[in-house]
């Protein structure tokens, strides 16, 4: 199937009434069709306090990953799903910001994985992932084809909310807005300070994430509470 048709058939789906986990079943199952180098896909989704769950899947590799990253609380489609950032791992073997996520993927044979987070409008409320068996690292065409799949499946996401339970929906929606906002002004301060890029500044704060196993919004806040 070509990427044209993927998104015609997408389009019909997240504005017409079907069951969200369906709608995003169908965005994996086309991104793994249609984005080279995906040969596992799936959507994660943050619920508030009930933290995160894979919404679609296109096999048990897939969600056995995710499973471990929300499991430790740490790993990359986390962090694509809480800042809306792409968040590459090109060799699983070599990982110095992800490096125990990255031991449980090369084991299972996984050499690359990209995550991607889904964008909607001063929210982020989940992200799209991608697990790879190949040596190959995901171009940016790939990677920005996956961002576009990302973006439907974000659109389904948005609709179905709007069915939701509008007091959960809106502490939801404020505590998702809250820790984005925290990450980005942190991510300026650490820019500032070291005088890197923005991307860096995101590693750095995503290496330290790890090395003291405490979630990334919260490093974020240290950094932005020392100013």
């Amino acid at each position: 199937m070509q990427p044209g048709e993927a998104f015609t058939e997408l389009g019909q789906l997240v504005i017409g009434s079907q069951p969200l986990t369906q709608v995003l079943s169908r965005v994996a199952e086309l991104a793994k069709a249609c984005v080279p180098g995906a040969e596992e896909v799936s959507v994660t989704l943050l619920e508030g306090d009930s933290g995160a769950r894979s919404a679609a899947f296109t096999g048990d590799l897939a969600v056995h990953l995710d499973e471990r990253q929300y499991e430790s609380g740490f790993g990359p489609c986390l962090d694509a799903a809480e800042t809306g950032q792409t968040v590459r791992i090109d060799d699983t073997a070599h990982e110095s910001v992800y490096p125990d996520f990255a031991a449980v993927a090369a084991r299972r044979g996984v050499r690359s994985t990209v995550s991607v987070g889904m964008p909607v409008p001063q929210r982020i409320l989940g992200g799209l992932n991608v697990y790879r068996f190949d040596g190959q690292v995901m171009d940016s065409d790939s990677v920005h084809l996956l961002e576009v799949f990302a973006g439907y499946a974000a659109v389904a996401v948005a609709n179905h909310s709007l069915h939701a339970s509008s007091v959960a929906l809106s502490a939801h929606l404020q505590t998702a807005m809250q820790s984005r906002a925290v990450i980005e002004q942190a991510k300026g301060v650490v820019m500032a300070e070291l005088h890197c890029t923005a991307e860096e500044a995101f590693q750095h704060m995503a290496l330290r994430s790890q090395r003291t196993h405490r979630k990334l919004r919260d490093i974020a806040q240290d950094v932005v509470d020392q100013l």
